[in-house]
């Protein structure tokens, strides 16, 4: 069945376009998912078709329906899978270097959810459709570390919530280049398309969203700094982007790091190392936390001694 909304777009509203607002109000929304709704007449303001870049104004009435998940056509593959923690809403898996999450152009199998879909059959929230089912968050590729995965549409809507509110834990480790000048701080900076390299992101004010990332310097190594980073929101690439604008991108990272990259590292040294969130059926906190994995401790370990132990 669709799930329909309602809106009432109120002062504080004004200025904003359709598409971040939509995103904004439903939480089993993103951005890109409530631009795709509005280029199908999924949405209407004031009783007429809304477009993504329509600058809102206050009191305005909004129509939205999401669509129920069409049937599955991605092949379930018997890839195994990290389990950390499983019950009948959710599950927690450790996702490993290389593995991409879901289904893309250049990458149309083997990924996180070929293997969900083979280790938990129909038992899949579908509100991300066929190509994300049970995924409320992501990490790249080449990001290693703990993903929830919500078994239903309930918890998948729940989940999502808390992402939105910034009330769900994420937490992640890296070793980024150079001496960080601070032993902790604030990113607070905005992030949208690269106005020139489409495939990158950026810093900028233009067709952005606000983006916010804490640090703290657990160790330093002279010419590398090994770091605990904690999202406050969740954009794209948001660690990756936010390091390099501080002049200190995350070792091994191909796209926002130096043009030499580190080869051994096959990618950027980055972990997703903790996450937490109430459950969206009992009520109660779960943190997970996954040990560094062999290729960040053996990076770490190539380092030396580090000159200066900060924090643990």
């Amino acid at each position: 069945m669709d799930n329909r909304y309602l809106l009432l777009t109120e002062l504080e509203d004004e200025g904003k376009r359709l598409d971040g607002y939509l995103a904004e109000q439903i939480p089993e929304l993103t951005r890109s998912a409530a631009q795709k709704l509005l280029e199908s007449g999924g949405v209407l303001v004031q009783g007429k078709p809304g477009t993504k870049s329509l600058k809102l104004r206050p009191h305005w009435e909004i129509q939205v329906v999401v669509p129920e998940a069409v049937p599955l056509e991605i092949q379930p593959q018997a890839i195994p899978l990290d389990i950390v923690y499983e019950d009948q809403d959710l599950l927690v898996v450790n996702k490993p270097k290389g593995m991409v999450v879901h289904p893309a152009p250049g990458n149309p199998d083997g990924t996180l959810v070929n293997a969900l879909l083979a280790h938990c059959g129909d038992s899949l929230s579908g509100i991300n459709g066929v190509i994300r089912p049970g995924i409320v968050h992501r990490i790249d590729k080449d990001t290693s570390g703990l993903l929830v995965v919500a078994k239903n549409d309930q918890s998948h809507r729940h989940l999502a919530a808390q992402i939105q509110a910034h009330s769900f834990t994420r937490q992640y480790e890296a070793v980024v280049y150079g001496n960080l000048k601070d032993d902790q701080g604030t990113v607070n900076a905005p992030i949208g398309r690269h106005p020139i390299e489409r495939k990158k992101m950026a810093v900028t004010e233009k067709a952005s969203r606000n983006a916010v990332t804490h640090y703290q310097v657990l160790a330093r190594y002279g010419s590398f700094t090994h770091v605990r980073l904690r999202l406050e929101t969740g954009r794209t690439h948001q660690i990756r982007v936010h390091m390099a604008y501080l002049g200190h991108p995350v070792a091994g990272d191909p796209v926002y790091g130096p043009k030499k990259v580190i080869a051994s590292l096959e990618g950027q040294c980055l972990h997703a190392r903790t996450i937490g969130f109430i459950h969206p059926s009992t009520g109660q906190y779960l943190e997970f936390i996954s040990p560094l994995p062999m290729y960040f401790t053996q990076f770490l370990h190539s380092l030396g001694v580090p000159k200066e132990q900060v924090a643990e």
